[in-house]
């Protein structure tokens, strides 16, 4: 089952992708659900992964993981934006062409790849806990992911980039994405709690570090004015689903 989930909401990213190729969705728009993505995966991870990774293996392990992957992320978006993948989320005229800077395609790929890695392992090893992909989590990702496939996919068509390349990404990427939310699952499978805490938490360090450097900023360039108050509203969104739920 974390194999289907995973690619499920990895297949978020082509849905959006299709959209933004078929359709000039407006920046405004595409901005207010990514800055609404931003708020519900803020909530999931507080509440989905961080509270839970303490209750079920401690303060230390989590603060420890937690600070690795967001260390690991910032790290390796670093490296990946000086390869040509810094705009990779924009759906303006900032992504650069294959002539213009040569490997830029391939670091966008593997940068996506690295948005998306993270995401899904938790999916996997949430299973772990109850037995069944927590509702709040699952949305989140599915939400976050739509507008992603949107703004990356327009900043490439700008970019010239092929519809090759463009749906063999997102799809390669979501089927990865089911790939890592199985991995996520069968390796901590028989796990000790510590180790469940510090792997859930390394991807939550990495998921709040990726909103803070990609999502975040791209919402609020195109939609500056509401980005704090629609953030709030997906906070709020994913607080009441894990408290009904």
């Amino acid at each position: 089952m974390s194999l289907v989930w995973g690619t499920g909401a990895g297949a978020a990213l082509v849905l959006g992708a299709a959209v933004s190729w078929r359709w000039s969705i407006p920046s405004k728009v595409v901005s207010t659900i990514m800055s609404f993505g931003a708020g519900v995966l803020i909530s999931a991870l507080a509440f989905e992964l961080v509270d839970e990774a303490v209750k079920g293996g401690g303060l230390w392990p989590t603060v420890a993981g937690f600070l690795a992957g967001a260390v690991v992320y910032v790290g390796a978006n670093m490296l990946l934006a000086k390869a040509g993948a810094k705009h990779r989320k924009r759906s303006g005229d900032q992504q650069p062409s294959e002539k213009d800077d040569p490997g830029s395609g391939t670091a966008i790929a593997v940068g996506a790849l690295l948005d998306g890695v993270p995401e899904s392992v938790v999916l996997g090893v949430g299973l772990l806990a109850g037995g069944a992909v927590s509702p709040a989590m699952l949305a989140a990702v599915f939400i976050s992911n739509v507008p992603e496939g949107l703004s990356g996919t327009a900043g490439m068509k700008k970019a010239g980039r092929s519809r090759g390349y463009v749906f063999g990404l997102w799809g390669g990427i979501a089927i990865l994405s089911g790939v890592a939310a199985l991995l996520g699952y069968v390796a901590l499978e028989d796990a000790p709690d510590e180790l469940v805490a510090f792997i859930t938490s390394v991807a939550a360090g990495g998921i709040l570090a990726m909103l803070a450097d990609t999502m975040i900023p791209e919402a609020f360039e195109e939609h500056h004015n509401l980005t704090g108050l629609t953030a709030s509203v997906g906070f709020l969104t994913a607080f009441t689903v894990h408290h009904l739920g």
